[in-house]
């Protein structure tokens, strides 16, 4: 793979645009392969694009780090894009690592999680990259050393690809990231391009397949909650009963269902971190559509509080609506923007001014079990949804301590 690396950077004229933690990864390998000089390479920390905008000429190559928006329709894009994940999957497209990447609008993270451990439980060496917070070309020197590399590639890494991994698993997609695409549908071909440039023999996995169904049956006594985490543990399960087969090892279906059972869940996804004076706190900050907070409301039957609203970015949040009027029994805390925007349509609602408002107002009325599952962004508010589940964990527990 290094080879392959170093004849694509050689003797071109390099643009990375973003200096997040792929930007940075990506330098540092440049550095390694002695081909990142002052002239060769350029960095652009921060790029604001408009609309029409063209991107400056002198360059060969222009990586682009997943978190900036271009809004190029796919067969419009400027052909000299590339990323962090084109790079990996081209270049690392051998028999030995087999590559499982997996995306979705919700669920990724857990079932990119669920399949790294059911692989390591069931002897598979394995490594775990991509959206979780490992750039791919970080391993790029170690890729030898795993029988198995679990990709989480979420949609702006997936953008700019012109490879498919070996098994592609694709959970679902519901409406989201509309401030990062021209509509629905041009986020909907980019998340398709999991599977889009995958060849013979090569395995797709979809959350609504038979098969997962099948294997669903068969989930029992698992430590994450929710049904859509029964579904998660089941297509992890197919798809590590596939990458060992495609790496020449085996699994036993059984084995790798009671590894999956076992699994205890990621932080700020349906965290139950506190239960206080006979009341349940739940962080499921990573809650970005509505779909997701009805998941969570449905994972804990006994919440009688969910905090709701961030940043407003033009989701339909009907679905939910409908869901929180008919749920005339919960307490609905929102937060503003769009928590706010669906408080109109609520009787059953308290209007907090902030998170610690929201906080405040939950240990007044909550009596079992209170969920944080905003169904929307952070940005605005936070930095990510990371920074708001721990402001959240950490109002609640100085609430409980004063």
């Amino acid at each position: 793979m290094i080879d392959k690396l170093y004849d694509f950077f050689k003797d071109k004229k390099i643009l990375l645009l973003g200096f997040g933690l792929e930007g940075q990864s990506t330098l540092r390998l440049l550095e390694k392969l002695n081909i990142a000089d002052d002239e060769a390479v350029t960095v652009w920390e921060k790029y604001n694009h408009t609309v029409g905008t063209k991107l400056p000429l002198e360059y060969d190559i222009i990586v682009k780090s997943p978190g900036i928006p271009l809004f190029q329709r796919p067969g419009e894009t400027d052909k000299r894009i590339t990323g962090q994940a084109d790079l990996f999957l081209r270049f690392c497209r051998e028999r030995k690592p087999v590559v499982v990447g997996i995306t979705g609008t919700k669920g990724k993270s857990t079932t990119s999680s669920l399949l790294h451990h059911i692989l390591s439980e069931c002897g598979v060496k394995s490594r775990l990259i991509g959206n979780i917070g490992v750039p791919p070309l970080d391993i790029a020197y170690e890729t030898d050393d795993a029988d198995v590399i679990v990709a989480e590639l979420s949609c702006h890494q997936l953008e700019y690809v012109e490879e498919s991994p070996q098994i592609a698993v694709l959970l679902n997609i519901y409406e989201e990231h509309l401030d990062h695409y021209i509509d629905f549908a041009h986020y909907k071909y980019v998340k398709e391009n999991i599977f889009r440039f995958q060849r013979p023999g090569d395995v797709l996995i979809r959350g609504e397949d038979a098969e997962v169904s099948e294997i669903e049956r068969e989930v029992t006594n698992a430590k994450l909650r929710g049904r859509h985490n029964l579904r998660n543990i089941a297509v992890a399960v197919k798809a590590a009963i596939a990458a060992a087969e495609l790496s020449g090892s085996g699994i036993d279906k059984a084995a790798a269902i009671k590894a999956g059972c076992g699994f205890g869940g990621l932080e700020h996804r349906l965290e139950l971190f506190a239960e206080i004076d006979g009341v349940a706190w739940v962080n499921d900050s990573i809650c970005t559509i509505p779909e997701a907070a009805i998941a969570a409301v449905e994972a804990f039957p006994e919440a009688d509080t969910i905090i709701i609203g961030g940043m407003d970015r033009g989701v339909d949040y009907s679905i939910l609506t409908r869901f929180l009027q008919e749920r005339v029994e919960l307490n609905v805390i929102a937060l503003p923007d769009s928590g706010h925007k669906i408080a109109e349509s609520l009787s059953n609602v308290y209007k907090a001014v902030d998170l610690a408002d929201a906080v405040a107002y939950a240990k007044q009325v909550s009596r079992k079990c209170c969920v944080l599952s905003p169904a929307a962004a952070s940005y605005g508010f936070y930095r990510n949804f990371e920074e708001r589940g721990t402001h959240f964990k950490e109002l609640v527990l100085d609430l409980h301590e004063n």
